[in-house]
């Protein structure tokens, strides 16, 4: 039998973005910066990571993706997210709990518009000759500290970005439910990096993920792109087995 995820996310719900609708305003983000890291994790508790109608890849998977957007409808921001590599039914995608942004504009559009669990904190992206480095400060503590070490270019075509799963309140029917919100952007690359993955620090609970042990580096790239935010088309009710999860927005 496929393995399921075993997370009650309800405990989470307080804390996830509130969707008032599936209305999207139309955001190109043009010349960002995308960091995009992946650890392999530990197998031991792998599924608790994950709710009920998400499968775990295998060897279970972490991302470390940190974007520097120089402007935005909101301004310009830096976004960090750290993602558990899933499939929801046979499609590969990335369980995001939580994330962190260095604007409170781009928080708030985030959060409202694309359910994005963000809070806010200092998230630096800083590129150089020799790496790209990223760090993630709340009230002072490092939560997070990754790099790609010696880039060397490649294709554009060689860089894939998972869509995300972000967990938020929806109004379903009159009655306000946690799903699952797909956010998929569409990238169009200017120029991609590979290079060595480093994680230097990492505090899986201040990401949501408690539990969660990267041990072995598996890629590192930074590109440099123009995004395109999408709309909201799919739901996936993270109580339900996969198959029985998705919904199609305007359906019930």
């Amino acid at each position: 039998m496929p393995l399921v995820g075993t997370r009650d996310v309800t405990p989470l719900g307080p804390l996830s973005p509130l969707l008032p609708s599936f209305e999207t305003p139309h955001w190109e983000l043009r010349g960002a910066t995308v960091l995009q890291v992946m650890y392999e994790l530990e197998e031991e508790g792998m599924l608790s990571l994950l709710p009920p109608a998400l499968h775990p890849t295998i060897p279970p998977t972490v991302l470390f993706n940190v974007t520097s957007v120089p402007d935005s409808p909101a301004g310009p921001f830096t976004l960090a997210e750290v993602r558990v590599g899933c499939r929801s039914a046979a499609r590969p995608r990335a369980f995001l709990v939580r994330g962190y942004t260095d604007s409170a504009g781009a928080s708030t559009e985030l959060r409202t518009h694309w359910g994005y669990p963000v809070g806010e904190a200092a998230v630096v992206l800083r590129k150089g000759y020799d790496r790209v480095h990223a760090i993630v400060e709340v009230d002072g503590r490092t939560i997070l500290d990754v790099a790609l070490m010696n880039p060397e270019p490649i294709s554009g075509g060689d860089v894939q970005y998972l869509a995300n799963m972000n967990l938020a309140r929806v109004d379903r029917n009159g009655s306000e439910l946690l799903r699952l919100v797909q956010v998929d952007p569409d990238f169009v690359f200017h120029r991609a990096d590979r290079g060595t993955p480093r994680l230097l620090a990492f505090e899986a609970d201040a990401w949501g993920i408690d539990g969660a042990v990267p041990y072995f580096p598996i890629s590192a790239s930074v590109t440099t792109c123009d995004i395109t935010m999408p709309q909201i088309r799919y739901l996936v009710d993270p109580a339900k087995p996969p198959l029985q999860a998705i919904e199609t927005v305007g359906r019930s």
